[in-house]
């Protein structure tokens, strides 16, 4: 077999590169990824140092790095406690899809776009990035804090609308006839209230099915499973991140913590190329045109998210300064947006710059935002941890 010299050198490279990028960003209490984000904009395609042989690489890595994201995500939380949350939150929800999917709409009309444009531009602006808010929860250490399962229960029942609404879109933008969107939905729906009651119900058997001794045979385990339904969940046009999720709420006990520790630097590797994806899909010379349009549709958005993730948070009980934090937490926007243009396609002239645009700009400013909220609002001192009585790790 003979070896990619190119592909080799140019990951080496890369990944030295966001080594030292992420160390800078540490050595300033922030998130790497608006540094990612940057890097992936350099290598990229119309960028100053592009690296073609790696682009393959990239796209599939991007894709594992959002399920390894939300299943390590969903080892933390308990299924039980998550179902409650998702219940009393659906007035979030309502509120969620009215403040933010309406910007997009409107901006979509004003373009002249047709129905189908402007139902695209409107999901692209309701929808934040589960994989990014995923790594900022992490990144920032705020797994335990009392906000947390606010923001994570309209997260997901962002990633359950979409069961409705990508089925939807795609027959529409096909040229597709009624009924075929309406049985996409009701394939969609059926699969992920299936995937929710086996979760529930027979979900603790699922430990005992992975659960082995040796870390190796743990990691393949997990892994090739959670593998196996993101990829039926998005065969339905669910939601990978939901199913990986699901998969991470159905171990508990030891077992969810030893995959923890097997899978976490897997999911530092993969979701570092998940962020630099997203700045590789990113042609500067596209951005410029639409720079003042995605911008004011990011300034509208982002003060919504906010809206959105403070009265969440306040359904909780949660006080003043974890409200702020919830907010700032929603604001990301990225692979679902990029996701709802890939499925229009280029016949809607300056949808996709414009949408890959407004996900750059929010996909660096709600990582920002959300880290000096934090800083601008908490006290220090320990944070108890609500799921386990005891403080975050540091």
């Amino acid at each position: 077999m003979e070896t990619p010299v190119a592909l080799l050198l140019e990951l080496g490279v890369i990944l030295a590169a966001l080594s030292v990028l992420g160390a800078l960003a540490r050595r300033l209490t922030l998130s790497p990824i608006p540094l990612y984000l940057l890097t992936g904009l350099a290598v990229g395609e119309g960028g100053i140092a592009p690296v073609p042989a790696a682009g393959e690489f990239v796209g599939t890595g991007a894709a594992i790095g959002v399920v390894l994201l939300l299943l390590v995500l969903g080892l933390e939380f308990s299924l039980q406690e998550f179902a409650v949350g998702l219940r009393r939150h659906v007035p979030s929800a309502v509120l969620d899809v009215v403040l933010n999917a309406a910007p997009g709409a409107v901006a979509g009309w004003l373009l002249g776009l047709d129905g189908v444009g402007i139902l695209a531009l409107a999901g692209a602006t309701y929808i934040s990035s589960s994989g990014i808010v995923a790594r900022l929860l992490s990144d920032l250490h705020r797994l335990g804090n009392r906000e947390t399962p606010a923001v994570l229960s309209v997260l997901v029942l962002e990633d359950l609308a979409m069961a409705f609404y990508l089925p939807v879109l795609a027959v529409l933008a096909s040229g597709g006839v009624w009924w075929q969107a309406v049985l996409g939905v009701l394939v969609a729906v059926g699969a992920v209230l299936a995937a929710f009651t086996v979760s529930y119900r027979w979900g603790h058997h699922l430990g005992r099915l992975v659960a082995h001794p040796d870390a190796e045979q743990l990691l393949l385990r997990v892994l090739g499973l959670t593998l196996i339904v993101a990829a039926l969940a998005e065969f339905v046009h669910a939601s990978a991140a939901v199913g990986a999720f699901l998969v991470g709420l159905a171990l508990t006990g030891e077992t969810a913590t030893r995959t923890r520790a097997v899978l976490s630097p897997l999911r530092d590797l993969f979701a570092a190329v998940f962020f630099l994806a997203i700045g590789f899909s990113v042609d500067p010379d596209d951005l410029l045109p639409v720079l003042p349009a995605a911008l004011a549709l990011a300034a509208v958005t982002l003060v919504t998210k906010v809206v959105v993730g403070r009265y969440a948070a306040s359904r909780d009980g949660v006080g003043r300064r974890g409200r702020w934090r919830a907010g700032t937490a929603l604001i990301a926007r990225g692979e679902f947006s990029l996701v709802v243009v890939g499925l229009v396609g280029t016949t809607h002239g300056t949808l996709g710059p414009l949408v890959t645009a407004y996900v750059f700009l929010l996909a660096i400013a709600g990582p920002l935002l959300t880290r000096f909220a934090g800083a601008l609002t908490f006290r220090p001192g320990p944070v108890t941890d609500v799921r386990q009585g005891t403080p975050p790790p540091p």
